[in-house]
């Protein structure tokens, strides 16, 4: 199966064949563990890289339930969706997004934004229709904040739950070898690096402290926010008229920055703090102590005043360049002639001179008498 059309075949093991191959090269590795499953030999070592692993049943007034909980095993998981991952970005970017870059013919510069907010704007949109359909809506953590810190630590996680930390941490460790794969320039590198390691700080360590309800609820509002700001781009590509999008997604951000801080106290420094279970239990998972939690409550709060610096430079940048379009045009417009003035019935103006037809001044012709 082939991702990427090849013009020119290039020596084996060099960086262009990796390149455009990698994702076929993944593709092969997946169908070796997935041909693993077929033998009794192997298939107890396949399971580990397919299907999570850490589940325990319990009885339940509706019956048997399964629940979850992490441990080192899911690195194994986490690493067959990382593979998983890269082949469907490939797969993107193929079938959607370079067909849509061939008709806009689009600058070097543009074009990596362009293919950036493409495959962020597929994951975040269902990302966010995952998280408030499967787990948010069913579970009611927007219903009942309490929930968020009840009953804490939060050790046994449903199969969505598990499975959906599993993707996230999978997609964003993706995103790093895809910085070389995509040849991303130098200086776009750099600030792709820092949010991609956001989220994989922020993403780990709700998985493991436990705090899985109040990560998935953040992290809807944040794809949320992320997704609105991508569709804004990638409407401005296709036309640099669209501003109006922006605007939008600014207010977005505004509230989704607040939501996010008042959760956070609300949540971490609020419930967690008078709930019983106080202290620091590695068997049982319980990371309730103040030290942890004044670290968490720190670290989202660094990350939020962080993005909101970003958010005003970037909205200052915009004032900025409106100002300097607006300037320049009024000098052109002031550069402009004057329009000529209109020719009338007996003649035409020339230098603020009345001339007739044929050029000479009309007068008044004296009558002859009879």
């Amino acid at each position: 199966m082939a991702f990427r059309r090849r013009n020119k075949s290039y020596p084996f093991f060099s960086q262009e064949f990796l390149i455009q191959n990698h994702a076929d090269i993944v593709f092969s590795l997946v169908i070796f563990i997935l041909i693993g499953l077929m033998f009794e030999a192997t298939a107890k070592t396949a399971i580990l890289f397919i299907q999570p692993q850490y589940n325990v049943t319990t009885l339940s007034p509706e019956g048997e339930v399964t629940f979850y909980h992490n441990g080192w095993k899911d690195s194994a998981t986490i690493l067959f969706y990382f593979f998983i991952t890269i082949i469907l970005h490939a797969v993107v970017q193929e079938y959607l997004l370079d067909k849509v870059n061939r008709r806009l013919h689009l600058s070097k510069s543009k074009n990596n934004k362009f293919n950036e907010s493409g495959q962020l704007c597929v994951f975040h949109l269902v990302s966010s229709v995952w998280m408030f359909f499967s787990l948010i809506s069913q579970e009611g953590y927007l219903f009942h904040l309490s929930s968020l810190w009840e009953n804490y630590p939060h050790v046994h996680l449903r199969f969505q739950v598990k499975f959906f930390y599993l993707t996230q941490l999978a997609y964003w460790l993706h995103a790093l070898p895809e910085l070389y794969f995509q040849k991303v320039r130098k200086e776009e590198i750099s600030r792709q690096l820092q949010y991609i390691c956001l989220y994989l700080l922020h993403i780990a360590a709700a998985y493991f402290l436990n705090l899985s309800r109040v990560g998935v609820v953040l992290l809807f509002l944040q794809y949320v926010s992320e997704l609105g700001f991508h569709i804004a781009r990638l409407f401005y590509f296709t036309d640099e008229n669209h501003q109006k999008m922006f605007d939008l997604w600014a207010m977005g951000f505004v509230f989704t920055r607040m939501v996010t801080l008042t959760l956070m106290f609300l949540a971490v420094g609020f419930g967690l703090a008078r709930s019983e279970n106080q202290g620091l239990d590695w068997e049982m998972g319980n990371f309730n102590t103040v030290l942890i939690r004044m670290t968490v409550l720190l670290l989202v709060c660094l990350t939020q005043s962080w993005l909101l610096w970003k958010f005003i430079r970037f909205q200052l940048r915009r004032w900025r360049e409106f100002r300097h379009e607006q300037a320049v045009r009024k000098k052109a417009a002031a550069k402009q002639p004057l329009r000529p003035m209109k020719r009338d019935s007996l003649g035409h103006h020339e230098n603020g001179v009345l001339k007739a037809e044929n050029g000479a001044s009309p007068r008044t012709k004296k009558l002859k008498s009879p």
